[in-house]
C-alpha cells in the first residue's frame, strides 16, 4: 500500500466516509454491461442456487435451481443461463471494423503490416465481488469439456451445444480478468476500491454493500456506522437487512428459511411422481409450482440488494471522467475478444486444463508486463495518483530554471540540452539514472547528471540531459525541449513496457517442460473428473 493510500484510509476513518484516491476512471465501463449476480449452495463448492442476470436494471432475469442437488436441474440453469448470455456476446462478435496488426511473413520471416478484422467492441460482464470471478471461471471450467449427444451419443448427461460454448467465453472472460487493466470481466469491489479508500481492511472492502456505505453512506449516519449495519443488522426473523450474494449464503438463510423451501419442494415433487390419477397429479402439481416459486421468491430476496447494489456503484463510476488510457487497455481488449471469437469459428478445440511451460510462461510475463504498464498509465492519467509515485522517490515535478545548448561529441553533433529543475521532491536518483516525460505519443527520456547548487532557496536543483525526441535537425525541434519557467513532470520508471525474449515453441522445450524435441508427449484428452461437474 502507498503513503498516499494509508493516508487517504486515515482521513476516511477521521471524517466517516472514504476518500477518493483516483481523480479519473481508470477502468472502462460499457454502456450496455452485463451484470451478473450469482448465488451457490453452501456446502458444495460452485453448486449454482440461483442468479440474476440482464443488461436491464429495472428488468433482471432471474434463474433458480430449486433443488442444486438435482444435476438435471442445474444442467437447465446453465442451459437458460447459455441463452442470456450468448446472444449478448454475439451482438458484439458481428460487428467488426478493419484494422492493421503486426505479423510475421513465412517467406521472409520480416514483420510486415496486414489488415484483418476487430470487434468494433466487446462485452463487459460485472460481478459484485472477486469471488464472483471465482465462480466464472469455475463454471467455464465445468462447462467446457461437457459432451453433447453429437459429440458422444452415449454420454450420460448430454448438453445442448450452447452449453459447452458459454464455458468456453466464461473461461475467456476468467483468464482475460487476471490480466492487469482488462474490463472485460470486473469485480465491483475490485472497482470500487480503487477510487476510493475506506476506513476498513481490504478484505472488508470485499462486502459490496459495506464498500457502498463508506463512498455514500446515508444522512446521519458515518460511513463506519453504515458499514457495520450493512454487514450485521438483521431483521425479527434473524435475517440480514442487507443479504449479500458472496455468492455463498447466510447460513442464518440457509438454516431457516432455505433449507425447509427445499425439504417441501423434494416432499412435492415425491408425491407428484406417487399419484395415482389425473386428478390427484393436478393437485400435486399445483403443490409443486407453490414450493418452487416459494425457492424463486427466497432466491431474488438475497440477489436483488446486491442487484441494486452493483448498479449503484456504476453510477458512482461514471460520474468520474474516463482516463485517457483507459481506452487503449479497451483496445487491447477488443483484440483478446476478436481472437477468441476466431479461434471458436474455426472449430479449434477448448481451452485446456492446464497450459503447457512455454502458455504459462508467455501468460506469466504478458501479466507482468500489463502490471508495469497499468501503473504508468495510472499515474500519467492522474495527477494523484502520480502524487504517490512522487512521494515514494519515483517521479519528481517541478519549475525549469535553466536551459544550456550542448552537443554530443562525434562527427555529427546531435543536441543534447541540459536542462535544470526545481524541485521539493526526493526522487531516488543516482548516477546517469534515466527519467521519463510524456512528450507527445512516445516518452522522452532524459539523463540524469547531478545536482546543481541553491543557495538560500528552497528545493534542489537537478540538472538534466535530454537524449532524444528533439527530431534528426542540427538543432532541435520546437517544442521538444522544456523552457525556463516551464512546468515539467519526469518520472523514473519507464511509459511503455518492453518484451521480453522469445520463447521457444512448445514441441521444441527439452523433456524437462513437456519434451524432448520432436516428440509430442501430453497428458490423455481430459478425462472428465468430478470437478467438472457442479
Amino acid at each position: 500500500m502507498s503513503l498516499i493510500s494509508t493516508l487517504a484510509r486515515l482521513e476516511a476513518v477521521s471524517t466517516g466516509r472514504a476518500q477518493p484516491t483516483a481523480t479519473v476512471r481508470h477502468r472502462h465501463l460499457s454502456d450496455r454491461p452485463l451484470v451478473f449476480v450469482p448465488l451457490t449452495t453452501a456446502g458444495e463448492a460452485g453448486a449454482p442456487l440461483g442468479a440474476l442476470v440482464g443488461t436491464d436494471r429495472d428488468a433482471p432475469h432471474l434463474l433458480v435451481v430449486p433443488q442444486p442437488r438435482d444435476r438435471d436441474l442445474r444442467f437447465a440453469f446453465l442451459a437458460e443461463l447459455a441463452d442470456l448470455v450468448l446472444p449478448y456476446v454475439d451482438t458484439y462478435a458481428a460487428d467488426v471494423e478493419a484494422a492493421e496488426r503486426n505479423e510475421t511473413d513465412p517467406e521472409t520471416g520480416k514483420r510486415v503490416k496486414v489488415e484483418v478484422e476487430l470487434c468494433a467492441n466487446a462485452p463487459q460482464v460485472i460481478v459484485p465481488s472477486r469471488a464472483g470471478i471465482d465462480f466464472v471461471r469455475l463454471l467455464g471450467r465445468s462447462m467446457r469439456f461437457r459432451r453433447t449427444a453429437e459429440q458422444d451419443p452415449e454420454a450420460p448427461y448430454p448438453a445442448p451445444p450452447r452449453v459447452p460454448l458459454l464455458g468456453r467465453w466464461l473461461t475467456h472472460f476468467g483468464e482475460r480478468a487476471r490480466v492487469p487493466g482488462s474490463s472485460l470481466l470486473l469485480a465491483m469491489t475490485d472497482v470500487l476500491a480503487r477510487h476510493w479508500a475506506t476506513g476498513q481492511s481490504t478484505l472488508e472492502d470485499q462486502h459490496l454493500g459495506a464498500l457502498l456505505a463508506w463512498i455514500d453512506p446515508p444522512d446521519g449516519a458515518t460511513g463506519a456506522e453504515a458499514a457495520l449495519r450493512a454487514e450485521l443488522a438483521r431483521d425479527a426473523q434473524g435475517q440480514l437487512l442487507c443479504p449479500a450474494a458472496g455468492p455463498a449464503t447466510d447460513p442464518a438463510f440457509d438454516n431457516k428459511l432455505l433449507a425447509p423451501a427445499i425439504e417441501r419442494y423434494d416432499r412435492a415433487r415425491t408425491a407428484l411422481a406417487a399419484a395415482e390419477d389425473g386428478l390427484e397429479a393436478d393437485d400435486r402439481l399445483g403443490d409443486l409450482t407453490a414450493a418452487e416459486r416459494e425457492i424463486r421468491a427466497l432466491v431474488e430476496s438475497r440477489t436483488r440488494p446486491t442487484w441494486d447494489a452493483v448498479w449503484r456503484g456504476l453510477d458512482l463510476l461514471r460520474a468520474l471522467p474516463e482516463a485517457a488510457r483507459a481506452e487503449e487497455r479497451w483496445t487491447r481488449d477488443r483484440w483478446s475478444f476478436t481472437g477468441h471469437r476466431d479461434r471458436v469459428l474455426a472449430g479449434e478445440p477448448p481451452q485446456p486444463r492446464r497450459d503447457d511451460a512455454v502458455t504459462a510462461a508467455n501468460k506469466l510475463a504478458a501479466r507482468e508486463r500489463e502490471q508495469a504498464r497499468l501503473e504508468a498509465q495510472e499515474a500519467l492519467d492522474d495527477p494523484l495518483v502520480m502524487a504517490g509515485r512522487r512521494l515514494a522517490g519515483e517521479a519528481f515535478a517541478g519549475e525549469v530554471t535553466e536551459v544550456v545548448m550542448a552537443y554530443s561529441e562525434g562527427k555529427r553533433p546531435s543536441p543534447r540540452p541540459l536542462v535544470t529543475v526545481r524541485t521539493d521532491d526526493r526522487p531516488q536518483l543516482g548516477e546517469r539514472t534515466k527519467v521519463f516525460r510524456s512528450l507527445g505519443e512516445k516518452p522522452q527520456s532524459a539523463e540524469f547528471v547531478g545536482y546543481g547548487e541553491a543557495p538560500g532557496e528552497d528545493g534542489a536543483l537537478i540538472v538534466l540531459r535530454v537524449l532524444d525526441k528533439m527530431g534528426r535537425g542540427k538543432e532541435p525541434e520546437e517544442g521538444s525541449v522544456p523552457e525556463k519557467g516551464d512546468l515539467v513532470c519526469f518520472t523514473l520508471f519507464e511509459h511503455e513496457q518492453r518484451g521480453g525474449a522469445k520463447l521457444p515453441d512448445p514441441e521444441q522445450t527439452p523433456w524437462t517442460h513437456g519434451g524432448p524435441p520432436g516428440e509430442q508427449v501430453s497428458e490423455a484428452a481430459d478425462p472428465m473428473t468430478e470437478e467438472d461437474v457442479l
